[in-house]
């Protein structure tokens, strides 16, 4: 019997077998239907709308308020939204800011708030207690002098940070051009505008604005409708009912024809590029999806053909990738973005054109569009793990006017979309006929052949702004030598400003310890000098040498993550040059050649090549050293390295730079250095 049931399987196995082409990809079947929840709702008699969806698989809650006030224009007190946000959560009139904090840590939970925003994550046992904290320091925010004072020099500090990065002065620029400076959308906050801020001003931005008429509360995961809605009835009932002030904004163009917008940046070590249009695309439009798979195939990620272009086949950039804007209010903003080389700006924006011409004029491939589909349908599903992603999927529904069913058919929507669609989303939203091409840079070392930059025959226009996208003349890096100038002049005017030949020749020794923080990390550095062609520099990061080396006149060895290795004779060159404590007094002997003068930050400085590496600059007013530029190759790419000295200070008679900002590729980070003792703190085994 048992050989019967086998011979009766094969036969069967056989015949089905008979049955299927194998040949032929099988029909896909009919797209799944995401079972997303519907949210219960309410609404309090003050405006407030609530969402709640039940989801007890773990003993969590999120909640998130948010308020969906049309764009604000801020105008000459620019900061003041940001200096509201910043107050509120700090405690409330109940309760004070480090009780309030307290208890938060105690709880384990998360308390965040914006000018217009809150969110809270909880165990569900604690919710009832931290949606009563969210609600008091919502509604009764404890706005006092003394926090607004901090947060007014904490928010300026941060500007300050920002005037010398390239990247944050090429958005600032990026935003104003394509909106306007009197667009909400376009204005940005400088150090006057939030010296213009008052805490009366907050008070008042609160008050117009932080209001529930338009606001949602979305309550996510271990809870119950009834005794939610209890909680929310009694802790949001207070907020007290009204309306935000409405005004009308200028609407932005785009301009008439495609033209580069030039940014000079002096310090820049590599170019800040953004092609970009205004597109008015909303959620709600027939043609979003189409759009945002248009977008994907041109420049979503490592796929993308922008990435593939610049990055894979041309090795500009570290990546290269496009962004598409929705907004319901109106003007968002198309962009194809890169950060690369200056020795290629002139050709990544060639590229970058090319690209988007591409995709509007040719249709993509089906394999393209197949594997794009897969690639976001997958993200799409992963995300609904994350109950941040139902909130904000729930909020989308109720603020964008989407169909109830809009998350729930994503996925048949997506499969549906066609070559056909995707190119006629491209050619509608991706212009390449009145494209702003910005472009943040070194203008020294980019604007000629920037000049020549020319798409379909015919050469783009370049015009010229300021840091803060005001018209500017077109830079003269021309400037001529002032007669009986030579390079032992500029040394000796460095050696003169900085205490002397004599003061500096008396030096052996000097330690230098120093502090910098990069994304959220702690830096320290160590370095040693002595004039016996000693040299040690240490960086740790947490505490942990990152990075160390150390040269003890005819040998040294670097460590790398804890893997030492010997210095062959190229690099123990590199290394004497730096260990000299003010190499200055050598350069006096020959070997360097002045290079001409240059802006750096603003102001002429001498420019001199100690190498084919290495570059410094000189102040032509005051002598200091003010920047440092080195060329390195990595990985088959050349790295610029940009090191900016200010803040110089007296130590022992001899001025030191106390603030040392670098930048490599696309890290930055300043050093302020603690501590420098001269012909102390130093000894021989330091360069074991």
């Amino acid at each position: 019997m048992k050989k019967l049931y086998t011979l009766l399987f094969v036969l069967f196995a056989v015949s089905l077998s008979a049955q299927i082409d194998r040949t032929q990809m099988p029909n896909p079947g009919p797209a799944p239907e995401i079972n997303l929840e519907d949210p219960q709702r309410f609404e309090l008699k003050n405006g407030l709308k609530v969402l709640v969806v039940e989801n007890h698989k773990l003993p969590r809650v999120s909640v998130q308020l948010r308020i969906d006030n049309p764009p604000i224009a801020e105008g000459d007190k620019s900061g003041v939204s940001s200096l509201t946000g910043s107050l509120l959560g700090k405690g409330s009139k109940s309760i004070s800011k480090d009780d309030f904090n307290e208890e938060i840590d105690f709880l384990g939970a998360r308390l965040s708030f914006g000018s217009q925003s809150a969110f809270a994550s909880s165990l569900s046992k604690y919710f009832p207690r931290i949606l009563e904290l969210m609600a008091d320091a919502g509604i009764n925010p404890n706005f006092t002098q003394e926090e607004f004072d901090k947060e007014k020099n904490k928010l300026i500090t941060g500007l300050k940070t920002q005037e010398k990065d390239v990247k944050a002065i090429a958005g600032r620029v990026q935003t104003a051009l394509a909106y306007g400076t009197d667009h909400p959308y376009g204005e940005f906050t400088t150090e006057e505008t939030v010296n213009n801020v008052t805490l009366t001003d907050v008070q008042k931005f609160y008050s117009s604005y932080f209001v529930p008429a338009n606001a949602y509360l979305v309550i996510i995961g271990d809870v119950e409708l009834e005794k939610t809605k209890e909680l929310v009835e009694t802790y949001f009932t207070p907020w007290t009912k009204a309306s935000p002030p409405s005004f009308k904004f200028s609407n932005p163009v785009d301009v008439q024809y495609t033209q580069i917008s030039f940014v000079d940046v002096p310090n820049a070590v590599q170019s800040e590029i953004s092609v970009q249009n205004l597109v008015n695309l909303k959620m709600r439009d027939e043609d979003y999806l189409s759009s945002l798979m248009a977008n994907e195939i041109l420049g979503g990620g490592g796929e993308g053909r922008l990435f593939l272009n610049l990055r894979e086949d041309k090795g500009y950039t570290y990546g290269s990738y496009s962004r598409l804007g929705d907004d319901k209010y109106g003007a968002s903003r198309f962009r194809a973005v890169a950060s690369v080389r200056n020795a290629v700006t002139d050709s990544s924006v060639v590229e970058l054109l090319k690209e988007i011409d591409k995709i509007r004029q040719t249709p993509v491939t089906d394999e393209e569009l197949k594997n794009t589909k897969a690639k976001y349908v997958g993200r799409f599903v992963m995300a609904l793990e994350d109950p941040e992603t139902i909130a904000r999927y729930a909020l989308n529904i109720e603020t964008e006017d989407l169909p109830k069913d809009f998350y729930k058919t994503y996925l048949e929507k997506i499969n549906a979309i066609s070559v056909a669609d995707v190119q006629e989303a491209a050619q509608k939203y991706f212009s390449s006929d009145n494209s702003r091409v910005v472009v943040t840079g070194k203008g020294s070392e980019v604007l000629e052949n920037l000049k020549k930059v020319a798409v379909n025959g015919k050469t783009i226009p370049v015009k010229y702004y300021d840091k803060y996208a005001a018209s500017a003349e077109e830079p003269n890096y021309n400037s001529e030598m002032p007669a009986g100038i030579g390079i032992n002049e500029v040394m000796n005017s460095y050696i003169n400003a900085i205490g002397g030949k004599e003061k500096l020749e008396a030096v052996n020794s000097y330690m230098l310890i120093a502090e910098a923080e990069m994304q959220g990390m702690k830096l320290n550095l160590e370095q040693k000098k002595t004039s016996k062609n000693q040299f040690m520099q240490d960086v740790k990061v947490m505490g942990n040498s990152m990075s160390k080396q150390v040269l003890n006149d005819g040998s040294g060895y670097v460590v790398m993550q804890g893997q030492r290795k010997d210095m062959d004779e190229e690099e123990l060159k590199k290394v004497r040059e730096e260990s000299a404590p003010f190499p200055e007094l050598q350069y006096l002997n020959g070997g360097v050649a002045l290079d001409g003068i240059e802006d750096v930050n603003g102001k002429k400085a001498y420019k001199v090549k100690i190498s084919e590496e290495k570059t410094l600059y000189y102040d032509v007013e005051t002598g200091l050293k003010v920047q440092e530029v080195t060329k390195n190759e990595m990985m088959g790419q050349q790295v610029t390295s940009t090191v900016i000295y200010s803040d110089y200070r007296e130590v022992n008679g001899i001025m030191f730079p106390f603030s040392i900002a670098q930048t490599v590729g696309p890290q930055s980070f300043e050093f302020i250095v603690s501590e420098i003792k001269i012909n102390e703190g130093v000894s021989d085994a330091d360069f074991e």
